[in-house]
């Protein structure tokens, strides 16, 4: 069978996009990824040996008509026109962002079944547009949607690269101490600024008792590494190997994005949820936060209150707190999304 996956902009969405693709060309079938072109997709997915597609993608502002950005909008149906003629997909999965709207809107107008991936406590605005001739809708959590869509409604869990090391095998491999526990620091595909400048100096006095892997992202790192510079047992990093710094962690502090917390519940890893303002992403990681905070899942405090930091620190260094947060994180893991997602693409091809 012929499958097409779309969405991107950020790792929240290229990568669950990823993990379905790369599970149905292991089955056998084919599979093209459809990304913006200039977006971080086009640079990631070539390396995992999917076929892929870029087209024009145009950003909606909210608050001004951008005609360049009009343009592109236009520019990227046409083209995913005639690459749904190309490729004449039997079914067609969409993870989101502006980069996944255009080639599954042409896709549903020429009605090939569509089946929506929202990973947030609150559906994205691209796929808000795409759910009225969505096949399915999948949900990451279990979220409320309009009543029109129950019908339509899957909770699948959010698809991630599901492997695990043991611990003290990946603490070896990235250079710690493997009998020391590991504090790990993420920040999203691209780190945070924020984090950043925030967190090594709430850290410093930690070190005697915690070993911490600071992923900085491409942009914070040199930055980072210069205030850490001598730290013992303090390593930064532009990026990391995912499966392998969350086997290695004790515990982590993390942004709230929807595929950072369904990473924590598979492996277990007890977390403080630092989520992106309200005012930078609309509350979407706020809501998530708030989500598995609901659930006893993660603990929450707020960037621009250190003390607050600092004192939910203080709880998640306990013993008792970790074990609490991983019984509550078990029930939210994804284990076997990946392939619930690719079953339900199956079921809409047939």
């Amino acid at each position: 069978m012929n499958f097409a996956v779309t969405g991107g902009g950020s790792g929240g969405h290229i990568f669950p996009a990823l993990a379905v693709a790369q599970y149905l060309q292991d089955q056998g079938h084919r599979v093209a990824y459809v990304g913006a072109r200039g977006g971080m997709e086009e640079g990631l997915v070539p390396e995992t040996g999917i076929e892929f597609l870029a087209l024009p993608a145009g950003k909606y502002n909210r608050g001004a008509l951008e005609p360049r950005e009009a343009i592109k909008a236009i520019n990227g149906l046409l083209a995913a026109r005639r690459m749904l003629s190309r490729l004449r997909p039997d079914a067609v999965l969409t993870t989101g962002g502006f980069a996944g709207f255009p080639f599954a809107y042409v896709a549903e107008l020429k009605r090939r079944p569509v089946i929506i991936l929202e990973q947030n406590a609150v559906m994205g605005l691209a796929n808000r547009w795409l759910a009225p001739r969505a096949w399915r809708i999948a949900l990451a959590i279990d979220t409320e949607l309009p009543q029109r869509y129950h019908k339509k409604k899957v909770i699948t869990g959010m698809p991630i690269r599901e492997e695990r090391h043991p611990a003290i095998a990946a603490r070896l491999q990235l250079g710690f101490d493997p009998h020391k526990p590991v504090l790990l620091i993420m920040g999203g595909s691209q780190g945070s600024l924020a984090l950043n400048q925030l967190l090594p100096d709430l850290l410093r006095p930690w070190l005697n008792r915690w070993q911490v892997l600071h992923q900085t992202g491409k942009a914070g790192y040199q930055e980072t590494a210069a205030k850490v510079a001598g730290w013992s047992g303090y390593r930064v990093s532009e990026f990391v190997d995912a499966p392998l710094a969350w086997s290695a962690a004790t515990a982590a502090i993390t942004r709230a994005g929807a595929t950072t917390l369904a990473e924590a519940a598979f492996h277990g890893v007890p977390l403080l949820a630092l989520p992106l303002p309200a005012s930078v992403d609309g509350g979407a990681q706020q809501r998530n936060a708030n989500f598995y905070a609901d659930r006893g899942a993660v603990l929450l405090a707020d960037q621009n209150q250190p003390a607050q930091v600092s004192a939910a620190l203080e709880i998640l260094a306990t013993d008792s707190a970790r074990e609490q947060l991983q019984r509550s994180l078990a029930s939210l893991s994804p284990a076997g999304a990946t392939e619930r997602l690719a079953s339900l693409l199956l079921e809409a091809a047939e």
